[in-house]
């Protein structure tokens, strides 16, 4: 398959139920037609929508719920579209809400470099991505950025090509310089302090309300982040811990750079030793921030308590 061939990656636009169910529902019926394996990532809500609505067909889609399995919308590349994707040779499509009305001002800018990062990842692959976007509940501006990151929209008039079509620009609009906290605990560390920064990271947690078993994921997540700081990140970095309504919240600083967007969002090869820290990241927080220029990446981890 060429490498040049574009990716399959449409926006719904919606407004209610009806709407909801004619766009969504003709896509997977046509892929169920093709023999093709059907997948549906969406909030809670939806499933029982689509469950009614396919009927009989129901059983042969693999349904999931986005606010779970795509809480952190960087795990929702290599989770959700690349694991099923991987486990099928030939064509495959997905049904993925990753943006909803409950979504926070600090999820959003993940949610977009998500998408934008949707038509790098999986360009030359044969897969249909179909993204929803409820018009009744997200602001213009949300539909404005769905329509840099798709090429292509479907509404109630039909589908369209995309005149805004730009992930690159949406890419380099949303990877900015995290807002720094009022208050925070921080720790300057090289590899001589990597044991003790993990154990200083639990009691962290502990002491503001982070309870097992994610505290104990929030203490690996640290550990992973200042380890690939000292690995490659220049030997040495800046943690900082503070806490915000709900959530607990890690950031680690280091003079590397990241050249490649998509690391912690593609598994590595199976032979690879390396390139496994980020991606387990991912898998662990509610939210990952990233933002990087040459010297100087920040990576930042939230964990609702």
């Amino acid at each position: 398959m060429s490498a040049d061939r574009p990716v399959r990656h449409t926006a719904l636009f919606y407004r209610g139920d009806t709407e909801y169910l004619d766009g969504v529902v003709p896509f997977l019926l046509d892929g169920l037609g093709r023999s093709e394996p059907v997948a549906v990532a969406v909030p809670a809500r939806n499933l029982p929508l689509i469950e009614n609505a396919l009927e009989a067909r129901a059983g042969e889609v693999r349904l999931a719920d986005m606010c779970r399995v795509g809480r952190n919308p960087g795990a929702i590349l290599p989770n959700v579209l690349l694991a099923f994707a991987g486990e099928h040779a030939g064509p495959v499509r997905i049904v993925s809400e990753p943006m909803w009305g409950g979504r926070t001002g600090e999820e959003y800018p993940a949610c977009v470099l998500h998408e934008a990062l949707i038509n790098h990842a999986l360009a030359g692959r044969d897969l249909a991505v179909l993204c929803p976007y409820d018009t009744a509940s997200l602001p213009p501006e949300v539909l404005a950025d769905a329509e840099r990151t798709h090429p292509e929209v479907w509404g109630p008039a039909g589908p369209c090509v995309s005149s805004r079509f730009d992930p690159d620009g949406a890419r380099a609009d949303f990877t900015r310089p995290l807002d720094q906290p009022a208050a925070a605990v921080e720790r300057k560390f090289d590899i001589g302090q990597l044991s003790s920064l993990r154990g200083f990271a639990e009691i962290w947690a502990a002491r503001h309300g982070l309870r097992r078993p994610r505290r104990d994921d929030f203490t690996l997540a640290i550990a992973e982040l200042t380890t690939n700081s000292v690995l490659y990140g220049g030997g040495s970095g800046v943690l900082r811990l503070w806490a915000q309504e709900r959530q607990v919240v890690g950031e680690v600083t280091d003079t590397g750079t990241i050249t490649e967007p998509l690391a912690g969002r593609i598994p590595p090869a199976a032979a690879s030793l390396g390139g496994r820290g980020l991606l387990l990241v991912n898998r662990l927080a509610d939210l990952v921030r990233t933002y990087w220029v040459p010297g100087r990446t920040t990576t930042r981890v939230h964990f609702t308590c």
